[in-house]
């Protein structure tokens, strides 16, 4: 079992910067993915990015150029750098950990960005 740990939303202004969080414990192999994907109202998950451990990234177009992912291996922990913010970014951001098949998610954390 994977436990994930989020911190960072909140409310911002539009053209803002937020940065998220997420800490995984547990049953952590060397081999695994951690990413962020986000839920808007009334709308499917999407992915926003996604990190390997080797350091391989992957961006949704939405994100690209404004987002950046990062991961600590240390600490198990992956951060997602928001920049240039937009009222259409708001969401619940949920973050993903994968390793061996399995799909782990964190509790979600809302991100707000006000015009």
């Amino acid at each position: 079992q994977v436990q994930l740990v989020e911190s960072g939303g909140g409310l911002v202004l539009a053209g803002g910067s937020l940065r998220l969080s997420c800490a995984a414990s547990g049953s952590i192999f060397s081999i695994n993915v951690m990413g962020w994907y986000r839920q808007a109202p009334g709308k499917q998950r999407e992915l926003v990015a996604r990190i390997g451990s080797g350091g391989g990234t992957v961006y949704a177009d939405s994100a690209k150029g404004r987002f950046t992912i990062s991961r600590d291996n240390v600490k198990n922990t992956v951060y997602l750098q928001m920049n240039s913010l937009k009222p259409e970014d708001t969401a619940v951001y949920y973050c993903n950990f994968f390793q061996r098949s399995y799909d782990y998610w964190g509790q979600g954390t809302q991100v707000t960005v006000s015009s």
